[in-house]
């Protein structure tokens, strides 16, 4: 069932592997190492698919080791995760002195008989859980199987006498509210016959004036002593008797309180100013005793220490405009590199996490693969064929003009380009590039550059096919030997299947050398969905066996985002492609590459 288990360092150095054919998964494993371990895209159990096979491994921080298991996708095996659990414990187990030690590679760990042992007791587990299915309860144990005639027949009496109750409860508060209505209009007349009238209870308080208030009696209120002394009606001379008693209820406080000692999140004592000199020495030295006790010595970090400043990191990247998906993913693979280290002395979780992050973040921008533009059109020259680039992005995220620059960029470097106009769909994008061609010519004059015009504008009009007018360019091109062509598409949002198939039918008849996405850097989670439909509709409506996918991001609008770089993250981190050019400015020489540790202290800032 597992094609290959292999433990190794995340240096690459396999320390113990099993290999159940004769088949070498080298590659398979360096792209594991490539794609997830070095950029530190990591979760504790970590599922990759490479062609038809997956890969499913977990990370040991404390000593830089990686357990992977490979196997084939389309089987689903429940078992792997305890498997690697029981792998990492046992093989930390028995070589742990070797791994510790400074000639760890040098030795050889001879782990086959206990991964046999391993492997058949998490096979019987799984085992023993598959083969107890739940049973299904038969017929006469349902509720189902108890009803009958009689009991629905009851059912329903019992409705038509809860129905007749409802009724009749209903009559009689009609009937008790009619009653007091009745009550309350006699009371109304009575009031009007008695006014002008004293009445008797009148009297009665007027009698009971005259003969002097008595004090009402309470129960448990204590002696009649007690109570002539509290009362303070009469101007009598008994404040002394009244302030004994009153001692005698309260009582008499002696000593004073203990002042509480508080340590704060950050391990700073504060102390009460009320305190005397002494007993302020004496709290001051025990709370930095205790504070220095806690962090001397190494300390294994787990996942609740890192939590909390993770999810302030988490929050600070939402704010710099980073995907909310991306930042947890980000943040997850901050806390698996983190979990099971230790931390030195000084160190702190906020300042481990913001410089785990920080790597990871210059891992993710920095390029995977070389694209080098004129290099690539210096090859293609050399052997007599035009570059071809095709820009491809949503409606209004400014293709044309960051098209005339790269156009600029271009001919500073001494390349003849050709503008094909295949947007033919948006109303005055082909004038556009006509107003682009003109100017460009303008800056670069054919006395310039030995009577050859720099740029060409090859358009057809509006309504044509776009697939049509690229192939058309291209040959075009080809046959007056200017060096780079420079597709422009229509703009199309990436739910918009026609257009997307539209797309993808221009990339693939055309075969482009470089396919460059153009997004804004004013969005966040939006870029990601972006990205995604694009690259994935470019795959899914061609009918190549390797489709031509996204090749590289031009990020425009640049200079209108302060600090909030986080679109740069979340392009990068979805596809993995690059970001080759930055757009600022309203001039053709605002065009920049992009500065991948510029755009990492503006996002940790």
């Amino acid at each position: 069932m597992l094609d290959y288990v292999v433990v190794f360092t995340k240096g690459g150095i396999i320390l113990w592997d099993f290999n159940s054919s004769d088949f070498t998964y080298n590659t398979c494993i360096n792209n594991v190492i490539r794609t997830i371990v070095l950029e530190e895209r990591n979760t504790d159990y970590k599922y990759f698919e490479n062609q038809n096979l997956a890969v499913q491994f977990k990370l040991d921080n404390e000593l830089d080791l990686v357990y992977a298991v490979v196997f084939q996708k389309v089987i689903k095996l429940n078992y792997v995760e305890a498997l690697l659990e029981d792998m990492q414990r046992k093989f930390k187990r028995m070589f742990v002195e070797m791994l510790v030690s400074v000639q760890r590679l040098c030795t050889s760990y001879d782990f086959s008989k206990e991964y046999q042992l391993t492997l058949s007791s998490v096979e019987k587990s799984a085992n023993k859980v598959n083969m107890a299915p739940k049973q299904m309860r038969s017929f006469n144990e349902s509720t189902k199987s108890k009803k009958n005639v009689a009991s629905m027949y009851d059912e329903t009496k019992t409705e038509k006498e809860k129905k007749v109750v409802i009724q009749e409860t209903s009559k009689q508060q009609q009937a008790s509210a009619t009653t007091v209505n009745f009550i309350l209009e006699n009371r109304k007349k009575l009031k009007e016959k008695l006014a002008g009238k004293k009445s008797p209870t009148e009297c009665k308080s007027t009698s009971l004036e005259k003969a002097g208030k008595k004090p009402r009696v309470w129960d448990l209120g204590g002696s009649a002593k007690d109570a002539v002394v509290l009362d303070r009606s009469k101007d009598q001379p008994q404040d002394v008797q009244y302030k004994n008693i009153q001692n005698d209820i309260v009582g008499t406080m002696q000593g004073s309180i203990r002042d509480l000692e508080v340590e704060s999140d950050d391990d700073i004592i504060e102390f009460d100013e009320r305190k005397s000199a002494n007993s302020k020495k004496k709290a001051k030295s025990s709370g930095i005793l205790s504070y220095f006790r806690g962090i001397v010595g190494s300390k294994i970090l787990s996942k609740p220490d890192l939590q909390p400043a993770l999810e302030k990191m988490r929050d600070h990247l939402i704010s710099k405009n980073v995907a909310a998906d991306i930042a947890n993913q980000l943040c997850e693979s901050v806390a698996t590199n983190l979990t099971g280290k230790s931390m030195g002395t000084f160190d702190s979780i906020a300042s481990l996490v913001k410089n785990s992050l920080t790597t990871s973040l210059v891992h993710i921008l920095s390029p995977k693969r070389r694209i080098d533009i004129i290099r690539d059109a210096l090859e293609a020259k050399s052997v007599g064929r035009p570059y071809t680039i095709t820009f491809c992005g949503v409606n209004g995220v400014g293709k044309s003009t960051n098209l005339a620059k790269i156009c600029f960029w271009l001919i500073e470097n001494g390349f003849s380009v050709l503008i094909a106009a295949c947007d033919t769909f948006r109303a005055g994008a082909v004038e556009q590039l006509r107003i682009h061609t003109r100017h460009l010519n303008a800056l670069h004059p054919p006395e310039s550059h030995n009577n050859r015009t720099m740029v060409y504008l090859y358009e057809k009009g509006y309504g044509k096919d776009a697939a049509g007018i690229a192939m058309e360019a291209i040959k075009y091109a080809f046959d007056n030997s200017i060096d780079i062509v420079l597709v422009d598409t229509a703009g199309r949002m990436q739910d918009n299947e026609p257009l997307m198939r539209s797309l993808s039918k221009l990339i693939k008849v055309n075969d482009p050398d470089l396919v460059l996405f153009v997004g804004e850097a004013l969005v966040g989670n939006e870029a990601v969905d972006q990205l995604v439909k694009f690259n994935q509709s470019l795959a899914d409506y061609s009918a190549n066996e390797n489709p031509h996918t996204i090749d590289a991001i031009v990020l425009t609008k640049f200079d209108t985002i302060d600090d909030k770089v986080g679109a740069a993250i979340s392009m990068t981190y979805v596809t993995g492609q690059p970001i080759v050019f930055v757009g600022t400015g309203q001039t053709y020489s605002d065009l920049k590459a992009l500065n991948v540790n510029a755009v990492v202290r503006a996002l940790m800032k």
